[in-house]
C-alpha cells in the first residue's frame, strides 16, 4: 500500500514536468520527483522491528536494516540539492534575458 503512496508522488511529479509550461513548477516537480525515489529506496531498506547494523563482539542480530539505502539517499539528496540549486540559477538567467518563466514564451524570442 505505502509502495502506492510513493508511485502516486511520482506521478504527480511527473505530471508537473510533462504538462505545466512554467519553468518555476518544473522545477518544483522535479524535486517531487526526487523526493518519491529517496523514499522508495528508503522504504525498500526499512524492515519491521528491524535494528541498527551496529554489531558487537559475538553477537548475531537476525533482523538488521540494511544500511546501503540509507547512504545512498544520503548522497541523492546532496546532488539533488545541487541540480535544484544550478536549475533554480539558469531559470534566473532565463528571467533575466527574457522577461518571463514560460516555455513557449521563451521558444518564440529570437536571440
Amino acid at each position: 500500500m505505502i509502495y502506492l503512496l510513493c508511485l502516486i508522488l511520482f506521478c504527480v511529479g511527473l505530471y508537473c514536468i510533462i504538462t505545466k509550461r512554467n519553468l518555476i513548477k518544473i522545477i518544483i516537480g522535479i524535486g517531487i520527483v526526487e523526493y518519491a525515489i529517496n523514499l522508495f529506496f528508503i522504504l525498500i531498506a526499512y524492515r519491521i522491528r528491524g535494528r541498527a547494523p551496529i554489531l558487537a563482539q559475538d553477537q548475531v542480530i537476525e533482523n538488521m536494516v540494511d544500511p546501503l539505502p540509507q547512504a545512498i539517499v544520503l548522497t541523492a539528496i546532496v546532488i539533488g540539492l545541487a541540480v535544484t540549486a544550478l536549475l533554480v540559477a539558469i531559470a534566473i538567467r532565463i528571467y533575466e534575458k527574457y522577461g518571463t518563466f514560460d516555455i513557449e514564451k521563451i521558444k518564440r524570442l529570437k536571440g
